[in-house]
């Protein structure tokens, strides 16, 4: 099975490799470089920049399936900052059918939401660079290595959102309504 996934990112990367080792025995793993906007802020923003992933990682690897992973800040109400931190990932494949799935999520120190939310930074890794010191923590650990004192790790993150979205392909005969489509999503065609 020829796997794209739409990122050059080694954490996202490992964490597919991980998932189709534990899942499926093992598969081609082919990282995909996807131009995205920055920072999502937003569920369907977030949810975008996952489908844009897989899709064009399902194009350009010329896969069986593509994998987008897209980490963004979702608004919850009566969260500390008014917004969480959450890894979305889109699973799409030939027959462009998408499944979702998703990390825990986990509340940015009030100064990085601040940040982003006011444009003075583009990515949540810019601050927590500032913040803790750590050079491509985002390439590392994360946000989350540092603030649980590496408990949790961002590929903990990346596995957990790859494999909630596995779960209907690992399940089909329990998931036999009809699953949405790209097209249906995102109102685009492939």
């Amino acid at each position: 099975m020829r796997v794209g996934v739409g990122s050059m990112n080694e954490v996202k990367v490992e964490a597919v490799r991980i998932c189709f080792d534990k899942f499926f025995g093992g598969a081609e793993i082919i990282p995909v470089a996807v131009k995205v906007p920055p920072q999502p802020i937003g569920f369907e923003e977030t949810l975008r920049g996952a489908l844009i992933r897989s899709l064009e990682a399902l194009r350009n690897a010329n896969a069986d399936l593509g994998i987008g992973i897209e980490a963004g800040l979702i608004k919850v109400p009566h969260s500390i900052t008014g917004y969480v931190d959450q890894h979305v990932c889109a699973i799409i494949d030939v027959e462009e059918k998408v499944t979702l799935g998703f990390s825990m999520t986990l509340e940015l120190p009030e100064v990085v939401t601040r940040k982003i939310l006011s444009g003075q930074a583009r990515e949540v890794e810019e601050v927590m660079e500032e913040v803790s010191g750590i050079r491509e923590i985002g390439r590392k650990c994360g946000a989350v290595g540092y603030l649980t004192r590496d408990h949790v790790s961002r590929i903990d993150l990346c596995v957990q959102a790859v494999t909630s979205a596995l779960i209907p392909r690992l399940n089909p005969q329990l998931y036999g309504i009809s699953w949405p489509r790209f097209c249906n999503i995102l109102g685009e065609k492939l």
